[in-house]
């Protein structure tokens, strides 16, 4: 695959009329209180539904959305950080109000086959241009790179995907278009999309906070419910205490304001110490208080028990809208300060159930 769309596409509007329903699941408030095939709190996952990629933003179409934002937001700032392997651009949107304001980046889709999260992140985006969020953006500075990897997010790359699972327009894979895992790079950066994202982004702001947006597969559970996603500050030695507290605070605010829908459960992301990951890495080079989140399913995968039906696209953006928003509020009043973190000590870590366990 090496075009933008490797197969006959089909009508633009078609496609943005699904997401667009997907999406309107995601804003409308109580139509996601009690999700369409729930198993408790954790979504179900249907492997014999429908895994289609053709209702996904492609890397053109989310160009075209944050170029119509930018012209729209007057406080919004639209810059290219870079190119990827196969040349695309690699896009930065910012809301500087004041440089003495913390400042939060919001990155997605490190992996290309994680993709709701850049919807959520374009959902976000359109709301700070909206009476609900632009006076919030007087005290905090906001950063978000949506599709780090637009190559992977595109299915544009130097290897076989021929086993990947979904349908539709292309396939998405979780490497950039070498075959590198982009989450792996944050020591050695040696592909181009990370070192835009440090050169012309981490090394170019005085960055507060981050929130790195990812999926994970669907059998994650806590106490054997699934979870509709998992969280971890950095875990990095090299990390310093006040650093790891003030990314604990982050996902204090991130754990509250997500619990309190019908379909949130989060649990604690096993993750290690390598530095090499950008929970870590960013936390340990900047001094950034970083938090990850892994939401439930990822949009295409080789292994089918990985990857989630299209029916749970909404309470997934929805989780990302929640998340975006709750943290750049907590940061603009101040309350992030206060946020207890002692609910850390007691979020049980998730572990993977069996196939046959639901």
């Amino acid at each position: 695959m090496s075009a933008e769309h490797p197969h006959p596409a089909p009508s633009v509007r078609r496609r943005l009329t699904a997401l667009a329903l997907a999406t309107g699941l995601a804003l409308g408030g109580t139509a996601m209180a009690t999700p369409a095939g729930a198993v408790g709190k954790g979504p179900n996952h249907n492997p014999r539904s429908t895994v289609n990629t053709s209702i996904l933003t492609t890397h053109a179409e989310l160009v075209a959305q944050l170029q119509k934002e930018d012209a729209r937001q007057d406080a919004m700032e639209l810059t290219v950080i870079g190119q990827s392997v196969k040349g695309r651009d690699i896009h930065l949107a910012s809301w500087i109000s004041d440089p003495e304001n913390p400042t939060i980046l919001f990155l997605t889709q490190q992996h290309g086959n994680e993709q709701l999260t850049t919807e959520g992140a374009m959902a976000f985006i359109k709301s700070l241009g909206t009476g609900k969020m632009r006076s919030v953006l007087d005290d905090v500075n906001v950063l978000v790179v949506p599709m780090a990897n637009p190559d992977g997010a595109m299915g544009d790359v130097d290897f076989s995907l021929e086993d990947y699972i979904a349908s539709g327009d292309r396939n998405l894979t979780r490497y950039n278009a070498n075959e590198v895992d982009l989450n792996r790079d944050h020591v050695a950066k040696t592909q181009p999309e990370t070192r835009a994202l440090h050169e012309n982004v981490l090394g170019a702001y005085d960055i507060d906070y981050m929130i790195d947006l990812h999926h994970q597969g669907t059998r994650s559970a806590v106490d054997g419910e699934l979870v509709s996603g998992s969280i971890l500050y950095p875990t990095s030695p090299n990390v310093a205490p006040d650093v790891v507290e003030d990314s604990q605070r982050l996902g204090s605010v991130v754990y509250d304001a997500v619990e309190q829908y019908g379909w949130g459960n989060l649990g604690r992301y096993v993750g290690g110490t390598a530095e090499t990951i950008a929970r870590n890495g960013v936390a340990a080079e900047y001094g950034i208080a970083t938090l990850l989140f892994e939401m439930r399913g990822m949009s295409d995968h080789e292994y089918e028990s990985y990857v989630l039906g299209q029916r749970s696209n909404g309470y997934l953006i929805k989780q990302t809208v929640v998340t975006l928003e709750a943290t750049t509020k907590a940061i603009a009043d101040g309350s992030i300060e206060t946020a207890d973190i002692g609910f850390w000590n007691t979020l049980p870590e998730q572990r993977t159930l069996p196939l046959a366990a639901e």
